[in-house]
């Protein structure tokens, strides 16, 4: 088959779909994944084939409506009124780009962001996957990752809570979607209701990209949400660590990694006093990881080194402790390596994830990035390196989830969805 895979997003949100695409060409097909121009060699170096979407994830972060969206906190409306003015310059020509790639194809993966899939499997009368790092399906098991985690309100008010996300993100499109689909695509026009009851409807599967030991799949959703575990996509074998790396690493204790990814807060020095302060106070030596912030730009003290990218999977399991914004790609990077996480974050799946890291046990509880103070990011610090009892659970946690096969159980599941439609299996 050939497969096509529409991943938008940072390096976090694509990462995880070259693994997938990597498994799935493994089990004998042909596998094209689009995304920004920026990821051309994540893609192209690990043997997949690859379409330029040109869409720049870091500058619409790093642009004005970008700064505002990562400010909107948990406010789930505003982060949905946010998101969609974000999005809306650049969704005719996403659509317009996706479309290209998607051509000829027998099977379409689509992120969230990538929803455009959704239409033209439609279009093309292929298969179509939802595939998702988070959970975004109504369940009463626990709020939407937009609404504030330490709700308690119960499973009818976690059910509306999602609902009411649909329509959030659904409305503002509807008229321009709905348009699309008639011109471009001469399909018709979805209902009030938009795409995602029709999704359950028409009993399309979801393939969810999470370890189901962080997060366990909810009772209340059906067999074809397959939450698979991670999709793990492991470093080139040729790579080595830069030898002044080595030498810092093997000159202390382990250190305490810092770092918040494609996050691009206007406050970047203000985080790197933060950090130095905290890790001076603590005592504890530190990796900074500049990430889009720009994190530790500068002189920094000799018992910090500063990095720009480093696979996660080498060095987390040499930290004594990692603080990020609770991405899902660096979340699962942290637990996978059994070391307790400290998690700052900011918006969207963030603050679900930080939530789950301190319900596990296996880090404090999630400090909100605006919100972070050397004394306090000192303090989770200490909690987090000294605990002995928590440092046992992420050790046992990170066992667990590097024995979960999260793309084997995924490419599984595609297969399983695939042969009910009475598809052809084997390669075109």
């Amino acid at each position: 088959m050939k497969i096509t895979i529409l991943a938008v997003g940072s390096r976090g949100d694509v990462q995880p779909y070259v693994a997938l695409g990597l498994g799935l060409q493994g089990a004998g097909h042909r596998v094209l994944v689009a995304a920004a121009e920026a990821f051309e060699d994540l893609v192209v170096s690990r043997g997949l084939d690859y379409f330029p979407l040109q869409n720049n994830p870091r500058a619409m972060l790093e642009s004005e409506q970008g700064q505002q969206w990562l400010e909107t906190g948990g406010n789930p409306i505003t982060f949905m009124r946010q998101l969609a003015r974000v999005l809306g310059p650049v969704s005719e020509e996403q659509q317009k780009a996706c479309w290209q790639p998607c051509e000829g194809s027998d099977a379409i993966l689509y992120s969230p962001l990538a929803s455009a899939g959704y239409h033209f499997a439609e279009k093309l009368g292929v298969p179509g996957f939802a595939a998702s790092l988070q959970p975004l399906s109504p369940t009463r098991a626990f709020p939407t990752m937009t609404a504030p985690q330490e709700l308690r309100l119960g499973g009818t008010f976690n059910l509306l809570t999602h609902l009411f996300t649909e329509q959030l993100f659904w409305q503002p499109s509807r008229r321009s979607v709905n348009a699309w689909r008639q011109t471009a695509l001469q399909l018709p026009p979805l209902p009030w209701s938009g795409p995602y009851r029709r999704m359950r409807q028409q009993r399309r599967p979801i393939l969810y990209g999470y370890s189901p030991t962080v997060l366990a799949k909810p009772a209340d959703w059906p067999a074809l949400y397959h939450v698979t575990g991670y999709w793990f996509l492991e470093r080139p074998t040729d790579w080595q660590p830069p030898a002044r790396l080595l030498d810092f690493l093997a000159a202390g204790p382990p250190p305490v990694y810092i770092g918040f990814g494609s996050m691009t807060p206007r406050h970047a020095e203000r985080l790197t006093e933060v950090a130095l302060a905290a890790l001076q106070a603590t005592g504890c030596r530190g990796v900074l990881q500049a990430g889009w912030a720009g994190l530790g730009a500068g002189a920094v003290a000799d018992d910090v080194y500063a990095v720009t990218e480093i696979p996660h999977d080498w060095l987390f399991p040499q930290m004594a402790a990692v603080v990020h914004h609770g991405g899902a790609g660096t979340t699962a990077a942290a637990l996978r390596a059994g070391v307790p996480a400290i998690i700052t974050p900011l918006f969207a799946d963030q603050p679900l994830w930080g939530a789950r890291v301190a319900a596990l046990g296996v880090g404090p509880a999630p400090m909100p990035l605006r919100q972070v103070t050397a004394e306090r990011l000192a303090a989770a610090i200490r909690q987090a390196t000294r605990d002995s009892r928590m440092k046992a659970r992420a050790v046992v946690l990170g066992e667990r989830i590097r024995s979960e096969q999260g793309v084997l159980r995924a490419v599984e599941a595609f297969h399983q969805h695939v042969a009910h439609t009475g598809r052809l299996l084997s390669s075109r």
